[in-house]
């Protein structure tokens, strides 16, 4: 019986330990907005497997089972009509120098990301020589913000 109760106490603090380090699901724009408004630092990570993927114009049957994550530092937010948008949107990037996963050397992998009001979101990858930036891999990935239920795009606010 006591072997029990120390197994669930266990695994009760395995999972409150673990749920503090993912941080606070974030599943709307607005709570987006709020979040990086309010200043606190947030982190996006990717199941691509979920996404649809658009390739050298043309939606594609295969898509990578990769998951990617960042943090989002700078951003930029433009309201309704700001740039004569429709939705309003916000919009943040990262490049990374990393070992190129599909070929040889090394790559600069840009990722930009947009998070429109609708709760879309389109992920733009893109891995650049990083010598002569020649475009090596160009990627368009389409999802919506996890709620809870749907969505290969999970937003945290970290503590």
């Amino acid at each position: 019986m006591k072997k029990k109760a120390v197994i669930s106490l266990m695994a009760a603090l395995l999972f409150m330990v673990g749920s503090s380090l993912a941080g606070n699901p974030v599943k709307n724009f607005d709570e987006l907005m709020k979040s990086l408004n309010e200043g606190k630092s947030m982190r996006m990570i990717v199941h691509y497997a979920d996404c649809q993927l658009i390739s050298d114009n043309e939606i594609q049957e295969r898509v990578p089972n990769a998951i990617g994550g960042m943090d989002i530092d700078v951003y930029e937010y433009f309201a309704e009509g700001a740039v004569r948008n429709k939705v309003a949107f916000v919009v943040f990037s990262t490049s990374k120098l990393i070992q190129n996963p599909i070929g040889d050397g090394y790559v600069y992998n840009y990722v930009k990301v947009k998070v429109s009001a609708d709760n879309k979101v389109r992920i733009t990858a893109r891995y650049l020589n990083p010598i002569t930036f020649e475009e090596e891999m160009d990627e368009n990935f389409f999802s919506t913000i996890n709620n809870g239920d749907e969505g290969s795009v999970y937003f945290y606010e970290q503590d």
